[in-house]
């Protein structure tokens, strides 16, 4: 009896040797790809952390250690992020008041990580800046604005925000704007006020193919799905959502809507926050990488990145609790039989095809004037907003005059309180 003791016992070391084994095989592969393949992750709220707890006074932070958030630059090398787009994030409660002010302060405060940090960071705009960032062992930093409201329906600003780096918009946050309805819509929370996209959001997308920025379809609603993948010129993406097939909540991507990103060659960047991957409080890594396993399975893996949500939610998966944990996520899908191909693909060479088309789209439009055709005042009228521009000109450009009760509700409604 206790010769067969010691022989279940051996036989139950000898198993969970071999686990342990090919846990690290698949571990020390992992760190492989990620040698050969930059990882690209779609959206970090690090910059509205740099807000929220220091005001942005970057001079009162050391990110090499900063232990307050999901990301320092110590955790991004353990973890191999090559690039990053850094959310430019201001709340909705901005929208009409001074959401691109606060938005603009976000981009510095991008500006300002890069140059405080140049061995770390580099500045990027472009796919051809992340595969130089790559080669020179920094990692990429780009820009995404999170929020239409961030424009205040003007696409002068867009363009602006353009050339101060951004490279993609998130149509919405969780608030609708004048030209775009959100997520919210699809719970039911909230009215639907454009049916989707409006005449001057359809100009929006235009515009950002014109420009190369790229379409990001996380936080709207599916009808707006749908239309800006009808619309748009280029492939889009979705910067950080997960599955709703897995999880049932609407800031995810349903199948059908995941069949159709295949079709335009765009791509879902799966995000990690546990109500997100769970529909609850809880979640692990493996609950994370069913996610990854689904949208293969609906759309293939030419779609599939990472989009972790770190810095912006407050609950994290066991396993992936800050941004070092990137390569225990790649060890599971090979554990699970990802081929080095689909990793590869999902780590960061979906992403690189799907700006180099957003690119090329642009290099086409070239020459093309931008748009510049205002939202009507009608649909931004409020009491914070003047209407200068759109004041009654005749032919000649000269001032009509308006009557004495039209001028005075136009004053009335010119005064910010």
């Amino acid at each position: 009896m206790a010769g067969m003791l010691g022989c279940v016992r051996l036989w139950a070391a000898f198993c969970l040797l071999s686990l342990c084994c090919a846990v690290d095989t698949n571990k020390e592969r992992a760190l492989r790809l990620m040698a050969e393949t930059p990882l690209i992750d779609g959206h970090n709220d690090l910059p509205w952390q740099m807000r929220k707890q220091f005001n942005n006074q970057l001079n009162k932070v050391d990110l090499n250690s900063i232990k307050t958030t999901h990301t320092n630059i110590a955790k991004i090398k353990e973890g191999r992020l090559a690039a990053q787009f850094w959310a430019a994030y201001v709340p909705c409660d901005t929208q009409y008041k001074d959401a691109v002010r606060q938005t603009l302060e976000q981009i510095d405060v991008v500006h300002r990580m890069c140059q405080k940090y140049p061995q770390s960071f580099m500045f990027a705009t472009s796919s051809k800046d992340i595969t130089d960032a790559f080669a020179q062992n920094r990692t990429a930093s780009l820009i995404g604005v999170e929020g239409g409201h961030s424009i205040d329906s003007s696409l002068g600003t867009l363009r602006t925000m353009y050339q101060l780096g951004v490279r993609y918009l998130t149509l919405t946050h969780s608030c609708t704007t004048p030209w775009v309805d959100n997520w919210l819509v699809d719970t039911g929370s909230e009215p639907p006020i454009h049916n989707g996209l409006s005449e001057f959001g359809i100009q929006v997308i235009k515009e950002m193919n014109r420009l190369g920025m790229l379409v990001d379809l996380a936080h709207v609603s599916e009808k707006v799905m749908e239309q800006v993948l009808n619309v748009s010129a280029a492939p889009v993406i979705f910067s950080h959502s997960s599955a709703y097939a897995v999880c049932p909540h609407k800031r995810n991507v349903p199948d059908n809507i995941l069949r159709s990103v295949k079709e335009k060659n765009g791509i879902v960047m799966v995000n990690f926050y546990n109500d997100y991957v769970t529909c609850s409080k809880t979640a692990n890594l493996s609950d994370v990488a069913d996610h990854f396993d689904h949208i293969k399975k609906v759309a293939g893996p030419s779609i599939i990145g990472f989009g972790g949500d770190y810095d912006g939610v407050t609950r994290v998966p066991h396993g992936l609790e800050d941004v070092s944990k990137y390569p225990d996520l790649v060890a599971e899908l090979l554990r699970r039989g990802w081929t080095d191909s689909e990793v590869k693909a999902a780590l960061g060479e979906n992403l690189l095809r799907v700006f180099r088309e957003v690119e090329r789209v642009r290099d086409t439009l070239n020459g093309t004037q931008p748009g510049d055709i205002p939202i009507p005042y009608e649909e931004v009228q409020n009491p914070c907003r003047t209407s200068h521009g759109y004041d009654p000109v005749d032919s000649a450009g000269n001032p009509i005059p308006l009557s004495p009760l039209l001028l005075a509700l136009t004053a009335l409604l010119s005064w910010c309180y």
